[in-house]
């Protein structure tokens, strides 16, 4: 039987949220050259994935915090998938901002977030977790406990697990890169020669293709 890992790497794959291309590569806002681009929000445009994932996020949030009082989306790629394992469980849902709004409240977390409730936040990609710790931070700083983040995807950089690991956060992700490109490989969208490039990227990223 296959993995959720699997199932959502495949889809991911076949709807084009995730492109691999080490022959061509992408430039990321960071300045960073990387054979891989990730828009998880396209999963949104597909409702047997959009389904498929949500129902994953939903499973683990009752296996692993069962006691969670509210859901939070981290914005903006996270706010639907938030909004929609929000609905299935029936709890108040909140998104935390980039940065706070420029006017009236100047809100960071929008949405009814009581000091003292337990928080499952949500988000949809993992690079270095700057910004999904970031948005941690912010419903700390409203009194709450977060429990734990939940993503759809994530790059496994050492920078991201030694970063949650600092901030004491626990995160689970329904795939990963490594199971992603062992998918690639057996499906045949990528050469052997591409899977080498691919390892070696995730190794040295900031350094890659230069």
């Amino acid at each position: 039987m296959e993995k959720v890992s699997e199932i959502i790497a495949k889809q991911l794959l076949q709807i084009k949220a995730i492109k691999l291309q080490p022959a061509n590569p992408f430039t990321w806002a960071s300045g960073w050259i990387s054979p891989i681009y990730c828009d998880n929000r396209k999963t949104l445009s597909y409702p047997e994935v959009r389904d498929y994932i949500k129902e994953q996020f939903a499973a683990q949030i009752k296996e692993l915090y069962a006691d969670a009082d509210v859901i939070a989306g981290v914005a903006t790629g996270a706010i639907a998938q938030g909004a929609l394992v929000a609905d299935i469980l029936n709890k108040p849902f909140v998104y935390v901002r980039s940065s706070p709004k420029g006017h009236g409240l100047e809100n960071l977390v929008e949405g009814e977030l009581v000091p003292g409730k337990k928080v499952v936040v949500i988000e949809d990609l993992i690079s270095t977790g700057g910004s999904s710790l970031k948005a941690v931070d912010a419903i700390r700083n409203c009194g709450c406990e977060v429990m734990g983040m939940l993503a759809i995807f994530s790059y496994g950089f050492q920078v991201a697990s030694d970063n949650f690991e600092k901030n004491n956060v626990e995160l689970t992700t329904l795939s990963n890169y490594q199971t992603l490109i062992e998918v690639a490989a057996q499906t045949g969208t990528v050469s052997a020669d591409d899977v080498k490039a691919l390892g070696t990227w995730r190794t040295d990223p900031a350094n890659w293709g230069k």
